[in-house]
């Protein structure tokens, strides 16, 4: 009885690595191409993203970058210092939500190794503002509130400047200028650089100040359009180009290469130019 047994349960192992076996095989032959070729291994990506519009975009590339074996993640961030940090820590491969001046200053703060992998869109800044319908309306003294982002700045008062409302220092890079480089302001607007980026439209809202200067990922975010909205925003010529930030050594690898090229592809300019009608523009590209 006992040798019946043993059989039986012998029987029953061979069974059991047999069906093992052919569990395995149908695996392999289901990552087969329909030619039986071996598919290409799917590459994870993690891209740390602005919820608008950055978010919005990489969504519209996710299924082109799969058909192209790249699976990707994004991480949304609602504000402009851990996207950075994350990047740093390798928590992400990318980040995609400032501008080239804001990286650099971000390096020079923080020592940051990061690169430009590639430039994708404008977002154009905007004044906006609930008393006056034109910037030439604002009286004497007229309370502006802007980000405490010194790396905006330049942008915001070049804007001034270009609507002739200040004049900076002629001998400074004006994309990094202060408010300490206004050298002739005749209606003495009052600089209020006290606030957080995200807080803006809510301030805006609020009715606070005589102009609100906000980022169009922000206003976009909060049910503002920059172009309608806006008593003065700036031209798709503005160099604030928003980009594919990497750990040095990252842009050369071909799931970041492929990300950008997708992102700076015909397909996603035209989305982006129908879908923000202005308020986002794609970056030239050489």
């Amino acid at each position: 009885m006992k040798k019946i047994l043993g059989s039986l349960l012998a029987f029953a192992l061979v069974l059991a690595l047999a069906a093992c076996g052919t569990s395995e095989k149908k695996s392999e032959q289901k990552s087969e191409g329909k030619n039986g070729d071996k598919t290409a291994e799917t590459t994870k990506l993690v891209v740390g993203a602005s919820p608008v519009p950055h978010a919005e975009i990489l969504e519209k590339a996710k299924p082109i970058l799969k058909e192209k074996g790249i699976d990707l993640e994004i991480k949304t961030f609602t504000d402009y210092v851990f996207p950075n940090k994350a990047l740093a820590s390798k928590e992400l491969d990318a980040n995609y939500f400032q501008h080239i001046p804001y990286l650099n200053s971000q390096i020079k703060e923080f020592g940051y190794d990061f690169v430009n992998a590639g430039g994708i869109h404008i977002e154009p800044i905007g004044i906006y503002s609930k008393k006056y319908k034109k910037l030439s309306d604002l009286p004497k003294g007229a309370h502006l509130i802007m980000s405490n982002s010194v790396a905006d700045h330049g942008r915001l008062l070049s804007l001034l400047e270009k609507e002739g409302l200040i004049k900076l220092k002629d001998d400074i890079d004006k994309t990094k200028a202060e408010i300490k480089d206004v050298v002739e302001n005749p209606k003495k607007l009052k600089f209020d650089a006290n606030y957080e980026a995200k807080l803006l439209p809510q301030i805006f809202n609020n009715g606070e100040g005589d102009a609100v200067l906000i980022n169009s990922n922000y206003a976009i975010d909060a049910g503002l359009n920059p172009v309608k909205d806006s008593i003065a925003i700036e031209d798709k010529e503005s160099p604030y180009v928003n980009i594919i930030a990497v750990r040095k050594g990252d842009e050369n690898k071909p799931a970041i290469k492929a990300l950008v090229e997708v992102l700076q592809s015909k397909e996603i300019q035209d989305f982006i130019l129908e879908k923000y009608k202005g308020a986002v523009v794609p970056a030239p590209t050489k």
